[in-house]
């Protein structure tokens, strides 16, 4: 899912006060309000965070510091950007830097973790391909392809040249094709 794919305008305006209002009690310490704000966008956080770091547990970890930055975080949202937006910036960065701190990050070969299905976006086979790759080409295949960045912000996020991040996509797409071209 990419970070275009819901257009402000395409929210209806009901459901953006809804969000502001959510958003607004929970920075005033509104514990239920901010379980609220948690239930509708866990999904989305966790399967940023699958993907980058392929491993369920790892995610899982990822998904709550994600959590307990926003809540700690809160009172800095100035509402400049939707909330949603804000959300995905952190939880973006958060899998970004559990990713950088285990650099022997290896593909667990257990089954593929279970992401909301309104979240795949993608065949299920070819989620599973997706975790298959190398963990800095599938890092940068899953910001690039799927959660819409440009190689100039993969390249600072992940530390690495914007040449490198265009080199690792396209060893990305190269080895998806190849697997997808034996089954």
């Amino acid at each position: 899912m990419l970070r275009s794919d819901f257009p402000e305008q395409c929210v209806p305006e009901q459901s953006v006060r809804a969000m502001d209002e959510l958003v607004s009690l929970s920075q005033q310490g509104d514990r239920a309000a901010f379980r609220q704000l948690y239930q509708q966008h866990s999904g989305r956080v966790y399967a940023v965070c699958v993907r980058l770091l392929a491993d369920r547990s790892k995610a899982e970890d990822a998904c709550q510091e994600v959590f307990v930055k926003v809540w700690q975080q809160l009172t800095l949202f100035r509402g400049d950007s939707s909330f949603s937006t804000w959300l995905h910036s952190i939880a973006t960065r958060t899998a970004i830097d559990l990713w950088r701190q285990d650099k022997l990050l290896r593909l667990a070969t257990e089954e593929l973790p279970e992401i909301a299905g309104a979240e795949l976006g993608q065949s299920r086979e070819l989620e599973q391909l997706i975790l298959r790759l190398p963990h800095q080409a599938r890092a940068v295949f899953v910001l690039f392809a799927l959660e819409g960045y440009q190689h100039q912000e993969i390249a600072e996020l992940l530390g690495i040249a914007e040449g490198s991040s265009k080199s690792q996509y396209h060893r990305a797409r190269q080895l998806l094709r190849e697997w997808l071209d034996e089954n």
